[in-house]
């Protein structure tokens, strides 16, 4: 019994340690080191089995649980980045938006327009929409006609700009900034869909084959890392237009990116992650794979008060689920 003890403490050191490389996501920038960015992926499964050897420990009446527990208060806000549970806000919004990655619209685009017309949303930000679909939003003008994001208002847009370009195709538009006047005070809207991976379901399903699954693993990871970089390039755009707006920010879409990557540190700087505010139970937001994974998010300036979100599973007319939140403005 002593060898299988010794051997989970030397495992829940290791796990202890990549949740640390986690964390420096934060510091150090993926064209300087991509590994860390690839522990950010593996969260969930890293947590689990951290806390599950914590309970072990405790159960086992040994100290060292103290000193666990302890230490995992370091990943605290991690955790609620996938899983959370904040109380309801009872104040009356002033305005809602769906964020959502339509999927080109492969699922139907009369079951989007259905579900978002039901929704009554004052903002929404469509990424994947497909530059020729025509979607018939009731009361909602669109601004943009590209095919990668789109952004639809029941309010005056007063100034739109294309940020990112596509690495691989400069014809696509990755990012724009919408300026919108909300009720008397204009919001700066930036729909992000963040350079995508380009997997498919036979490229990350392994088969028991050892020979053929460490060849998937590693044609993974080669495809992981220089996206990686790509995103890095994006990111400081977007962080750019952020930092120098003279509007509060809502900034939305496909990152691309689950919680505690270095892109999610670097679009958080500055502002508030909507679900951890105003979100309750899990944050998972695709679906296409049998794996926890969120890259749909909402971010919100300081001075715009996050009340309610939600990732919709009641529909699936996407890979992606409807993120829907509502906010309220400081006067």
């Amino acid at each position: 019994m002593k060898i299988v003890r010794l051997i989970l403490l030397i495992l829940h050191i290791g796990i202890f340690l990549l949740l640390v490389g986690m964390l420096l996501n934060a510091y150090v920038p993926p064209k300087v080191f991509p590994w860390f960015n690839l522990l950010s992926l593996g969260f969930p499964f890293l947590i689990t089995g951290y806390i599950l050897l914590t309970v072990f420990w405790i159960f086992s009446w040994k100290k060292r649980a103290f000193v666990f527990l302890f230490l995992g208060l370091l990943f605290f806000n991690s955790t609620i980045r996938w899983v959370n549970y904040s109380s309801g806000k009872n104040e009356a919004p002033d305005f809602k938006i769906i964020s959502f990655n339509a999927k080109t619209g492969n699922f139907g685009v009369e079951n989007i327009e259905s579900f978002i017309n039901a929704q009554k949303a004052d903002v929404v930000l469509l990424q994947e929409y497909g530059g020729k679909n025509d979607y018939h939003l009731e009361g909602l003008k669109r601004f943009s006609d590209t095919a990668i994001v789109a952004v639809f208002s029941r309010f005056k847009i007063v100034e739109h700009k294309e940020l990112v370009k596509g690495n691989y195709d400069h014809t696509n538009v990755y990012a724009t900034q919408v300026d919108i006047d909300i009720k008397g005070k204009v919001c700066r809207f930036i729909n992000i869909h963040l350079q995508p991976f380009r997997f498919e379901k036979n490229m990350v399903k392994l088969d028991g084959n050892n020979e053929q699954d460490e060849e998937k693993l590693k044609n993974i990871v080669k495809r992981l890392i220089p996206v990686f970089k790509i995103h890095q390039d994006e990111v400081e755009i977007i962080r750019k237009a952020v930092k120098e707006s003279p509007y509060p920010v809502i900034l939305a879409g496909d990152f691309n990116s689950v919680p505690n990557s270095y892109e999610y540190y670097h679009l958080l700087d500055g502002l508030q992650d909507a679900f951890v505010e105003a979100g309750s139970g899990s944050s998972t937001s695709f679906h296409d794979y049998k794996f926890p994974i969120r890259i749909d998010y909402i971010f919100a300036s300081k001075t715009i008060q996050p009340i309610s979100y939600k990732v919709d599973r009641s529909v699936q007319i996407s890979d992606h689920y409807p993120v829907i939140a509502t906010f309220k403005l400081n006067k």
